[in-house]
């Protein structure tokens, strides 16, 4: 079986590379074609560029496919402080942040499936482009007030139902707007509810399964 994940250790910056969570966004080539250029092999150099540029590219990447950390700390460079969660129009929500999925710590960065077709739920797979999943990423909300907490943030999937958020966030639409601010949401997975990103029980009436 093909190793799933790839190290690649510079002088200075290790950078760790998570094929099952990567959709190709292609951030990481367009951040710096000499650190990762997929004509090479490897293809990723940490030593080709400094080490500022590394971490700041690494963190362009926003399904956390992507880690980085300077040689002699513990854990990779986290890319926010805040907890964020960014609807991509299309396509999947752009999770930011203190993450865990089912308590386990997650790294900074992930992409959620929100078409339902993904493979590997319930990250993305780029699987919205080959059933034409469409939305354009409006969020039919307005923050309440203007706080901001920090904290963890957990993800989990209910079986054959919503992801369930818990902890301190704020939702964007893909407009960059700010939705919403709050703690707790259950935010849509299957594709069909009415109310996206939110869950409406429409995963009931599709037939959604999350296997």
């Amino acid at each position: 079986m093909r190793e799933r994940i790839s190290t690649y250790k510079g002088q200075s910056v290790e950078i760790t590379y998570d094929r099952d969570k990567c959709i190709h966004a292609a951030e990481c080539g367009r951040g710096s074609a000499a650190l990762f250029d997929a004509a090479k092999d490897p293809w990723c150099d940490p030593d080709s560029v400094d080490a500022e540029t590394a971490m700041a590219v690494v963190a362009r990447c926003p399904t956390g496919a992507l880690t980085a950390k300077r040689l002699g700390e513990d854990v990779p460079s986290a890319s926010t402080q805040n907890n964020t969660i960014q609807v991509n129009p299309d396509g999947p929500l752009y999770v930011a942040g203190d993450l865990t999925v089912e308590g386990q710590p997650a790294g900074p960065r992930l992409a959620l499936c929100r078409c339902g077709a993904s493979k590997n739920k319930p990250f993305c797979d780029r699987s919205h482009g080959k059933i034409d999943f469409r939305d354009a990423g409006p969020v039919n909300c307005d923050p309440k007030d203007g706080s901001t907490e920090t904290g963890p943030l957990n993800i989990a999937p209910v079986p054959d139902g919503p992801v369930l958020i818990d902890g301190p966030f704020e939702l964007r639409a893909a407009s960059g707007r700010v939705a919403m601010r709050g703690k707790r949401a259950a935010l849509c997975r299957c594709g069909a509810s009415a109310n996206k990103p939110f869950c409406d029980g429409s995963h009931s009436k599709a037939g959604f399964t999350s296997d």
